[in-house]
């Protein structure tokens, strides 16, 4: 019979030393984490910046606030949806301030379709298909928000101006300053959403929520031609706003030590999950 001592119960051996067919389970997980990332040996293809040995980018996920490493082999879809974002606010929001005493929005009309939409609704569905709900449902609605907006802009296309023209020039108007209205309302509810992220990120929709809520008041208190020009500006400036703050997240969902000298802050709410995390820290480490 065996002594106490030398008595060793199973829950007693290193899982991570089992030997498995021979190769112990430690050797066959470095093993399948090198098949995971080998492309035949394509150094191009070893693209990804969250591994576990560097430091993650700030920005994250599209809800940086609940930011975590993804365990899946998709590349983060929310920078390349706020770039799309961004670039076309900023044409249109130039353009609503007068810069360069542009009036017409037909330039914009090219990008709401290739770039703000198309782009932007791709990004949503791949937001989608790594489970991020927010992400998805924010992408993919501006991208058919940019998408609605050429079309009914789009000149000699659908008519849908000329037509709703046809009965009035305050008839086009209103009905575009109730569309406004309507995603300053979806905006709203997205906005109720960042509370507990970063501050980059609920300055983002805020300053979106009120570029709406200017050019939806400018374009319903018209003078029955035109919509109300001091309205429209600042519309337009609060747009800039959002588009530099929508380039901002982006930077901040790419740069990280394998491509950038330093990391871009967004200033977790104390109150969000992270702000907790890293003042729990703090005071651990006092």
């Amino acid at each position: 019979m065996a002594t106490a001592q030398e008595q060793v119960l199973p829950t007693q051996e290193p899982i991570a030393h089992k030997e498995l067919n021979g190769t112990s389970a430690v050797d066959q997980a470095q093993a399948a984490k090198q098949r995971r990332y080998d492309y035949g040996g394509n150094p191009l293809a070893h693209w990804r910046t969250n591994e576990e040995n560097r430091l993650t980018a700030f920005g994250g996920d599209f809800q940086p606030g609940l930011y975590a490493p993804p365990s899946r082999k998709f590349a983060n879809p929310a920078p390349l949806g706020l770039s799309a974002f961004a670039l076309t606010t900023f044409v249109l929001s130039l353009i609503n301030v007068g810069t360069m005493d542009i009036t017409h929005p037909n330039l914009v009309v090219a990008l709401a379709y290739g770039y703000g939409g198309l782009v932007q609704l791709l990004a949503g569905m791949w937001e989608m298909a790594v489970g991020n709900t927010f992400g998805a449902t924010a992408l993919s609605s501006y991208g058919g928000f940019w998408l609605s907006f050429a079309i009914i802009l789009t000149p000699g296309g659908f008519n849908i101006r000329e037509d709703l023209e046809s009965y009035g020039l305050g008839v086009f108007l209103d009905s575009f300053g109730l569309y406004l209205f309507g995603w300053f309302i979806f905006t709203t509810i997205l906005l109720a959403c960042t509370l507990r992220s970063t501050v980059a990120f609920f300055s983002l929709f805020l300053t979106l929520d009120l570029a709406f809520l200017c050019l939806g008041v400018g374009y319903l208190s018209h003078n029955g031609e035109l919509p109300n020009d001091n309205w429209i500006k600042a519309g337009g400036y609060f747009g800039l706003f959002a588009a530099f703050l929508a380039w901002y997240n982006a930077f901040a969902g790419i740069a990280d030590n394998s491509n950038s000298f330093f990391v871009v802050p967004v200033a977790h709410f104390p109150w969000s999950e992270k702000g907790r995390e890293r003042r729990s820290n703090r005071d651990n480490d006092v």
